[in-house]
């Protein structure tokens, strides 16, 4: 009776991993030969397990990333030209605590998005928050807040996030609205957060696909110069999976 009142008291603390600590202990004849700080300390690290789950479940969730790769399963060993010290040093998520960018090009079915989403997802792994959003959907996102007036809520969500990653960027050349729109991100996220672009196109091209030379330079300025770049090249992946030639 007492350890059912205990229980509930703990949910309604909201001690809910504690709780279900408890309860794994009661289910778990063993641990009644632990001393009081042994059975204590366990359940401490339950409930931190417990929370840290909890926590990163959030993150996953907000990241709205559209798949979970593993950043320690990349294959180097394809045909793609990925520099495969320079990748693996960042999975300490390090670039993200300095504020890094990571800027990945090559050719459709390279594994760009897949590099990018296994990046992110390490991040949010190592406590960082995380927003994916393909490019063309980011712009029309900017268009209807701006439309709808709450653009004044998406534009701080989308430069305190600590890692945005941007899929196919200026895959289409950028309109006037588009492009300031992404320069007063890229200035208000440099050098306090890391972005994370992924294109077919390389950097080189960038200038043109913005428009404004102005512009342009000013958001090149904030993102390369800062960056990690990998210059993919080779057959598509997704084409040798399916067996084609």
């Amino acid at each position: 009776m007492m350890t059912q009142q205990t229980m509930e008291k703990l949910r309604a603390m909201r001690q809910r991993g504690m709780a279900e600590a408890c309860q794994q202990q009661l289910e778990q004849p063993e641990v009644a030969a632990l001393t009081f700080d042994e059975r204590l300390a366990l359940l401490v690290d339950q409930h931190g397990t417990w929370r840290e789950n909890r926590a990163l479940a959030r993150r996953l969730k907000t990241s709205r990333l559209d798949s979970e790769p593993c950043a320690e399963d990349v294959n180097c060993r394809h045909a793609r030209q990925l520099d495969a010290a320079q990748f693996r040093a960042l999975l300490n998520s390090q670039w993200v605590a300095q504020h890094h960018s990571v800027l990945l090009t090559g050719p459709t079915g390279i594994g760009k998005t897949w590099l990018a989403q296994a990046l992110a997802h390490k991040a949010c792994r190592d406590g960082y928050g995380v927003l994916y959003r393909p490019a063309g959907k980011l712009f029309r996102e900017l268009a209807q807040a701006q439309a709808d007036g709450s653009l004044s809520r998406l534009l701080p969500a989308l430069t305190k996030v600590d890692v945005l990653v941007v899929d196919d960027f200026v895959m289409n050349p950028l309109q006037e609205q588009e492009r300031r729109l992404f320069l007063e991100i890229c200035d208000d996220r440099y050098r306090r957060r890391s972005t994370v672009l992924t294109s077919q196109l390389p950097i080189a091209s960038w200038h043109k696909q913005i428009g404004d030379p102005t512009i342009a330079d000013s958001i090149l300025d904030r993102l390369v110069h800062n960056a990690y770049k990998f210059e993919l090249s080779g057959e598509s992946i997704r084409k040798l999976k399916a067996g084609r030639p």
